[in-house]
């Protein structure tokens, strides 16, 4: 394996060890004053490692909880805690039963009580009651095209919160008069505590209007009866909720940064907002890629790093992610190129409905699967790239990591011929 890859397998292993949510969760909650007794609920991928480290910390004061992570995101039994694992990016059966879980310990909370809330990302998924009227496959079929369509998750959770008993603020209105110490691992750009997890103990910021907007911009096809629930308002303000955010994709720059610097590589943090369509990022990567050798602000060895969260415009029946498809795009664009190597990766270790994080490609990747007849285009036509990479050994792996702060997507140089 070439130093290049060497490099940025280490740089993609610290970062992501650099932004586990541990540390920052005991941070936390030693900011916080603790009176009466403490349940402990926790949903998202990180769930399990967040309700871990707040459990210890937390001790013999936790009087009982629910963790609700992805499937194969739980590494064990964590004190009397009951963990559940459920479906991600579609809401299951499993969803049900854990949100029920949390609910029927929540819906009989007193003034002297508190709730430790632990959200990362995937919460909109994994924390979901429907409605009355409303079914899981309801939801289940609106979130397909949400995906399928390339809203981004500002506009996915727009539609989402209003179908749901649980999510924008209706949680913590559940909760009430019990207090609810919430502690975010932000997934979403800019922060938005309405739209992390959909926002279930965070006043919404969005109206009716907005969501109907959302609705004709994609073509969103609802029954009328859905709609009906679009158009109700959801709450606006709420008096017994405190949030700390514990950790989010600039971070996880910031960690690829000092790897690379210590590796030898000078550092560009390029953005940490990128949001645009992974394949179009993955063309802005080849051609930043192509102008290494001629840019004055650029010498290397050098790093480009981007952080942010793609979208994928769903028209084929193939397999793969966000950033699988990026991989897959920029291979194109710096066919030939030498001492050039380009990654992105999910901070989650899972990228779309796949095992694999990311993808990682270089100067002869393209090469090497037009010898194996795959054509670039055709498979990005097919959003098919997980197949594709994989047959080139171009897969990034990471297995769950346990955080969840987005994505990253770096251009390494070498110091060239």
């Amino acid at each position: 394996m070439s130093k290049l890859y060497t490099d940025a397998q280490t740089i993609i292993n610290k970062s992501i060890a650099d932004n586990m949510p541990q540390s920052a969760v005991r941070k936390a909650l030693g900011s916080h004053k603790f009176y009466g007794k403490v349940y402990l609920f926790a949903v998202g991928k990180a769930a399990w490692a967040m309700a871990e480290a707040a459990n210890k910390y937390l001790g013999t004061r936790v009087s009982g909880g629910v963790v609700i992570t992805k499937y194969a995101h739980s590494k064990g039994a964590i004190g009397d805690l009951e963990i559940i694992e459920a479906g991600h990016p579609i809401s299951d059966e499993n969803t049900i039963l854990g949100t029920q879980k949390i609910l029927d310990i929540a819906q009989y909370l007193g003034e002297k009580d508190e709730v430790v809330f632990l959200i990362s990302g995937g919460g909109s998924a994994l924390f979901e009651k429907p409605l009355k009227g409303i079914t899981l496959s309801d939801i289940a079929a609106i979130n397909r095209q949400l995906l399928a369509c390339g809203a981004d998750i500002v506009e996915i959770n727009m539609i989402r919160k209003r179908l749901s008993a649980v999510k924008a603020g209706r949680f913590a209105e559940i909760c009430y008069p019990a207090r609810i110490f919430t502690i975010v691992l932000s997934d979403v750009l800019g922060d938005r505590l309405d739209s992390i997890a959909s926002g279930p103990a965070a006043p919404d910021l969005t109206s009716a209007e907005e969501a109907l907007a959302v609705i004709e911009k994609y073509d969103l096809k609802l029954k009328n009866s859905i709609r009906e629930y679009i158009l109700k308002e959801t709450p606006k303000k709420l008096h017994n909720v405190k949030t700390v955010i514990s950790g989010s994709v600039s971070g996880l720059c910031e960690s690829a940064a000092k790897t690379a610097k210590s590796l030898g590589y000078e550092p560009l943090i390029l953005c940490s907002d990128m949001k645009s369509e992974a394949r179009e990022i993955g063309f802005l990567l080849s051609s930043i890629a192509c102008q290494i050798d001629k840019a004055d602000s650029l010498k290397r060895p050098c790093a480009v790093i981007l952080g942010g969260e793609t979208v994928v415009h769903l028209k084929g029946s193939g397999k793969g992610g966000r950033n699988q498809e990026t991989a897959l795009a920029a291979a194109a664009g710096i066919e030939g190129l030498k001492d050039i190597l380009i990654f992105s990766a999910g901070s989650d270790g899972t990228d779309g409905p796949t095992d694999a994080a990311g993808g990682i490609v270089d100067g002869q990747t393209a090469q090497n699967l037009r010898e194996k007849n795959i054509k670039i285009d055709d498979v990005l036509k097919n959003n098919d790239s997980y197949n594709a990479l994989k047959a080139v050994n171009a897969l990034l792996f990471t297995g769950p990591t346990g955080t969840n702060v987005n994505d990253i997507a770096v251009i390494l140089a070498g110091r060239g011929a």
